[in-house]
């Protein structure tokens, strides 16, 4: 019998403070007793709620089951920054000009978003949480603005548009005289990430999906022509899994030694008040991405999308155990209260109300894990920190490769190596984490 069973299942730090900001949601509905599908998928976040919706589009009479170890929008979905990017993202990267064919990669990005687009329209999500507004590269010393005109030439190259701000135009878009100038690119699609996802599960379960929160998955076993996955309380026998569990995927026993687990820190402002907003300025929807990749994420968000609240997000840690240690949120909550009051004296001391770490899986060479691992069992993970998109395809890609469709996402990633195979674990989360630090040093006050 072929089988795999989770060493354990996921563990956050901290609450997911995009899901903790909107309406309370309705019960949960676990996996209880015995139940069957053609299709089940394990995860619903970005990646396994898009599988889950293009199997409703390629198998319409399908049944099918997805199964997440908590809530939706309280695991990495609802702790992200929230930007589905459309052009070359490489966090290795100086600049974030990517090393292959970005032309590709690009028109994949933007098929994620029209996917996401057309979602919005045919599930009913508010349109507040999928915004086209693009996004900012900010920038705080020369070296960092070098890097935005950098990337800028390499955009223009790639006949994409953008504009330099300078720092009045900072000012004016987020109230902060921190920034020497910015990067505008219109392409991004700025998200309430849990709204986001809350809304595609919401739209799925009108269509016929069954979705089983606090149902972590502890085994899937093939027996006969079916799997069966088991959850605590119930099991499930389906003709295929999909597998859209990112970096969880080790858990299982798949790519072990290849996956490298790192985490994200973030706060959130409390809402702000009418004298707060005032002495604040700047319009009450942006988001700053750093100009160096290892420099600090802003976004501010109005009302519609959870309060006008300000979130700030730095710091990196690997833990490859799958969890993010207390030590490792209050060291990054402290450099946060640090980079905030730098960028708003108008604001500074304000105690933040949320504080989490989010988890991201990467590989060495910055592939993903999608394709058939055992036959009727596949993956679509690993996302390498760019969730939203990158999550968002290899849900799309698994999905079709599960219905036998072959598709330009399908080839791309069916194209990707295997990731490489990490150092030993102590000195792969030793030198890691020296090099995090490092880089984290070296951006300053980016």
């Amino acid at each position: 019998m072929i089988g795999y069973r989770a060493r354990f299942t996921p563990r956050h730090l901290g609450p997911a403070a995009w899901n903790a900001i909107l309406p309370a949601q309705g019960a949960a509905t676990p996996l209880e007793g015995d139940a069957t599908a053609d299709f089940a998928v394990i995860g619903a976040g970005f990646a396994g709620l898009s599988a889950a919706r293009r199997l409703t589009q390629l198998a319409p009479n399908a049944r099918i089951a997805v199964l997440d170890a908590g809530r939706v929008a309280e695991g990495a979905a609802g702790r992200n920054s929230g930007f589905m990017i459309d052009l070359p993202h490489e966090l290795t990267s100086e600049d974030y000009a990517g090393a292959g064919d970005d032309r590709a990669m690009i028109a994949l990005n933007r098929l994620a978003q029209d996917f996401g687009r057309d979602a919005v329209a045919d599930y009913g999500i508010d349109p507040a949480f999928f915004d086209p507004v693009g996004k900012v590269n900010g920038a705080v010393s020369e070296t960092a603005h070098a890097h935005n005109k950098s990337y800028a030439r390499h955009l223009a190259s790639l006949g994409e548009t953008s504009e330099i701000l300078d720092a009045q135009a900072m000012q004016e878009l987020t109230g902060s005289t921190h920034y020497r100038s910015g990067l505008y690119t219109p392409g991004t699609v700025m998200l309430q990430p849990a709204g986001y996802v809350r809304g595609l599960a919401e739209g799925l379960r009108r269509a016929g999906v069954a979705i089983h929160e606090q149902s972590p998955v502890t085994a899937i076993a093939r027996q006969d022509d079916a799997w069966q996955v088991e959850a605590p309380n119930g099991r499930l026998s389906a003709g295929k899994v999909i597998l859209t569990v990112n970096g969880h995927l080790e858990s299982f026993g798949i790519a072990r030694g290849r996956l490298m687990q790192v985490f994200l820190f973030a706060t959130m402002t409390p809402e702000l008040d009418v004298d707060m907003l005032g002495r604040l300025g700047g319009q009450p929807r942006w988001g700053v991405t750093p100009s160096d990749p290892m420099g600090t994420t802003m976004r501010r968000i109005d009302r519609a999308q959870g309060g006008n609240r300000i979130i700030t997000r730095t710091c990196a840690v690997l833990r490859p155990g799958m969890a993010a240690r207390q030590g490792d949120m209050t060291r990054a909550a402290r450099v946060m209260q640090r980079k905030f009051d730098r960028r708003f004296p108008q604001l500074a001391g304000m105690r933040m109300e949320h504080a989490w770490a989010g988890h991201l899986c990467l590989s060495l060479n910055g592939v993903s894990v999608m394709r058939e691992v055992e036959p009727g069992l596949y993956a679509g993970c690993v996302q390498n920190g760019l969730g939203t998109a990158r999550g968002t395809l290899t849900g799309m890609a698994a999905a079709e490769l599960a219905c036998g469709e072959t598709s330009a996402i399908t080839r791309h990633f069916a194209a990707e190596a295997e990731p490489k195979r990490l150092p030993p674990q102590s000195f792969a989360e030793i030198g890691a984490n020296a090099v995090l630090r490092w880089k984290e040093w070296r951006a300053g006050a980016e």
